[in-house]
């Protein structure tokens, strides 16, 4: 009997030992994840570890000297230990804070295990109660858990409340069986897996947060990147948080003057701009503001009177190296960023602060470029002002002029000697030609056909100009009727194929152009103009007009650009240019 009893002890523990190990090694893994991403649940955890450690160390002490006081010990340390992890996981899903009120809890334990090894014979009523108490502390435990994989659905947390689960039933085996010795050392390795299980929960639960708070966050970088407007980038800024489980709201805090107000919410903080923060709240936005770093909250009221948040997690804004506000995401279950280390979130609010500042930037830009593009639209309004002034004085003026010369020229001519009268024959002719020259100037400058009879007529008229002219047959393809356009809209696309067909003639040497005007079912315009000539060089992009000095492409860009539309060039050295001009259905509209 000595023997076995010796046997039994033995086995007993190298049970503990080997429990110890590795709850050493828990502990340590704990710690480590404390100091690597400092929240608060993983220091809890790794206090807990080193409690049951502690509880190890009583058994295996009260085995090799048979005192009672290593045994009330390690009942004590047990219970201790079975709160501690109960904490862990409230710190961990609603950030719970140990109160005073809570100190008769923590004092049963150390009561009644003096009660029960020192007072009470009785077996059965000397372990009930511990074992009542310790089985509902790891149940609880596990319920705590199961609510938070319920809210978030989280892996890890699933892993966590079965493991506390069947833990807290283990427990009560403890009366029947393992008192007398049945489970020895088969009660050792159970708990061991049980704590195996609870250790891979705790790095389920880092890594599911890792993840989706990487995911979230890479998410809300690239919306900040892709967005350029003030608007798009808070609506991104704002609403993609809600989409992390449990987030029910996030707003924006900005320092303005001495103070700082909310100037936009999302989910249930959308009624909070042009608030503030009161009571506790602004006491943790202002520490968040001052320090430059993030702050976790609970019972978060919000500038409204009503139900607090569960929890709240405050990121500082950064533009360079001040803070110019804060990010506020409220929950249901503590800050969505639980695993992410302090340096990530600051680095977080850094994004966010230079995001608001480029789009400040971006809003600066946009105003800079309409009030260019209203400049630019002015200039090409004054300009054809100015070919329209001068068409008409060459029309009203010279050209009556050189009309004057000619009919006194050909009076002289009837009336002078012959060899005279052939001189003033060929003036005659030079006025005539001066005559053609100026009609073909006044034209270009100001399209009387434009005004007269419209869109198309003047096209048709200025492509069989061009084919007369230059001697280059031109396919010529519209449709019998287009959409009603502005005159500044159908001005620049009579302007835009001027341009195209006279770089034609300059530069290309083509044998053949096809131009094509059209329309789409939304009323948007494209015309393109295509020719077999020799194209741009192969060092030139679509720029290159205008690297080369032919600032008639750019001009015709920045009118059409003005107009809302834009040109495309598409060029193969050797093989022609295509050039199209896309005016939208906007450009329609009657100015």
């Amino acid at each position: 009997m000595l023997v076995q009893v010796a046997a039994s002890a033995d086995s007993e523990l190298a049970a503990a030992l080997l429990q110890g190990v590795i709850t050493a090694a828990l502990a340590a893994l704990c710690w480590f994840l404390y100091r690597r991403y400092g929240k608060p649940y993983l220091a809890w955890w790794s206090g807990a570890w080193v409690l049951y450690l502690l509880r190890l160390v009583a058994i295996a002490s009260f085995l090799l000297t048979t005192d009672r006081a290593w045994l009330y010990w390690h009942q004590v340390v047990t219970g201790w230990t079975a709160l501690a992890l109960l904490g862990a996981a409230l710190v961990f899903s609603r950030g719970f804070r140990s109160r005073w009120r809570y100190l008769p809890v923590a004092l049963f334990p150390p009561l009644w295990s003096y009660v029960a090894i020192y007072r009470i014979d009785d077996f059965a009523w000397a372990a009930g109660p511990a074992v009542g108490f310790l089985s509902l502390a790891t149940l609880w435990t596990g319920w705590v858990f199961f609510s938070y994989h319920r809210r978030v659905g989280s892996s890890g947390a699933a892993l966590l409340a079965a493991s506390f689960a069947l833990w807290g039933l283990h427990h009560l085996d403890y009366p029947f069986l393992r008192a007398r010795g049945a489970w020895t050392p088969w009660g050792y390795y159970l708990d061991i897996l049980f704590a195996l299980a609870v250790g891979a929960g705790i790095l389920l639960l880092v890594l599911d947060d890792l993840r989706r708070g990487l995911s979230a966050l890479a998410a809300l970088s690239a919306d900040l990147q892709r967005r350029g407007r003030d608007r798009a980038v808070l609506d991104a800024l704002l609403e993609r948080p809600l989409t992390l489980p449990a987030v029910t709201g996030s707003a924006l805090y900005l320092l303005e003057g001495s103070g700082g107000r909310f100037v936009r919410g999302a989910g249930v903080c959308a009624g909070w701009p042009a608030t503030e923060p009161a009571g506790a709240a602004a006491a943790v936005v202002a520490d968040a503001i001052a320090t430059g770093r993030p702050r976790l909250a609970a019972d978060w009221p919000g500038p409204n009177a009503g139900v607090p948040h569960p929890y709240a997690a405050v990121l500082p804004v950064l533009s360079g190296a001040a803070v110019t506000g804060a990010l506020v995401i409220v929950g249901e279950a503590r800050d969505p960023f639980a695993a992410l280390d302090e340096d990530f979130l600051v680095a977080l609010g850094r994004q966010v602060g230079a995001a608001l500042e480029n789009a400040g930037l971006y809003e600066r830009l946009e105003a800079r470029t309409r009030d260019l593009e209203r400049l630019s639209a002015r200039m090409v309004e004054q300009h054809e002002d100015e070919r329209r002034r001068l068409s008409r004085e060459l029309h009203d003026e010279t050209a009556q002029l050189f009309s004057a010369v000619k009919m006194e020229l050909a009076l002289l001519r009837d009336v002078a000697a012959p060899d005279v009268a052939a001189r003033l024959e060929r003036s005659l002719g030079l006025v005539d030609a001066g005559i053609r020259s100026i009609r073909r100037v006044t034209h270009d400058l100001r399209p009387t056909l434009l005004d007269d009879l419209g869109l198309l007529p003047a096209l048709r008229s200025l492509v069989t100009e061009f084919a007369d002219r230059s001697g280059t047959p031109v396919e010529f393809v519209a449709p019998p009727a287009l959409p009603a356009l502005a005159k500044d809209a159908e001005l620049a696309v009579f302007r835009a194929l001027q341009e195209a067909l006279a770089n034609i003639a300059r530069h290309a040497g083509a044998r053949a152009v096809r131009v094509a005007i059209g329309a789409d079912q939304h009323g948007s315009v494209t015309l393109e103009v295509r020719d077999d000539g020799c194209g741009l060089p192969a060092d030139n992009g679509s720029q290159g007009p205008e690297r080369a000095g032919r600032m008639g492409l750019a001009g015709m860009r920045e009118r059409i650009a003005a107009l809302g539309g834009r040109i495309d060039l598409e060029s193969r050295p050797g093989s022609g240019l295509t050039l199209c001009v896309y005016l939208p259905a906007a450009a329609g509209a009657t100015r």
